[in-house]
């Protein structure tokens, strides 16, 4: 898909509709509209208030498996709460810090290989400047250095479609059910991460 800009999907997508928090996006969560308030006294609009979102989740919360924890966290709540989280749970933080100040949000995925599997992995896009731009916050470390852009894409990873990866087109408002089942069954997120992440999509819970 490269950029987002141009995608079909992504383009015929209201951007209103991705401004409602529900119970894994928690906008209006207490200490997620702390931490909001906090980073916008700072921001000048609302671009600079994406990158400071961004990068807050991005360096701030670990990812469970860098940073070997083994909680499992889901909501943004949860999230915020230990400070940890995998690739999909610092995703919905960081969508629950830009919806709940006016910012649309989508969440997004990618089938990215693992080894000798095929894993989901979770992003998000955000509307700015009257287009949809992907955004990874999974962490960054020797060899991922993610950056927030409205330009070119700086994700994570890119797409090797010669190996089966997938840069998913659709955008959606909640979890995909594959993540929220996988992450609700587990008890610890390093046992998951060893052959139990979802392999791709299923449709919206």
């Amino acid at each position: 898909m490269g950029s987002v800009s141009g995608s079909p999907a992504f383009e015929t997508a209201r951007p209103a509709a991705f401004l409602e928090e529900d119970e894994f996006i928690q906008c209006s969560e207490p200490a997620v509209r702390s931490l909001a308030r906090q980073l916008r006294r700072s921001a000048v609009d609302d671009v600079t208030y994406a990158k400071a979102a961004f990068e807050w989740v991005r360096d701030q919360v670990g990812h469970s498996w860098d940073v070997a924890d083994p909680r499992v966290t889901l909501t943004a709540g949860e999230v915020l709460e230990h400070r940890v989280g995998l690739c999909y749970a610092k995703s919905h933080l960081l969508a629950a810090l830009l919806r709940g100040e006016g910012i649309p949000t989508g969440l997004c995925y990618q089938r990215l290989v693992d080894g000798a599997r095929f894993v989901l992995h979770g992003l998000v896009a955000v509307h700015l400047r009257g287009d949809w731009h992907r955004q990874d916050a999974r962490g960054n470390k020797e060899g991922v250095d993610a950056q927030f852009s409205l330009a070119a894409e700086k994700l994570a990873w890119p797409v090797d479609e010669s190996v089966g990866e997938i840069d998913y087109p659709q955008l959606f408002a909640s979890p995909v059910r594959s993540v929220v089942d996988a992450l609700r069954a587990a008890t610890d997120v390093l046992a998951l991460c060893d052959g139990g992440l979802p392999t791709g999509l299923d449709g919206p819970r």
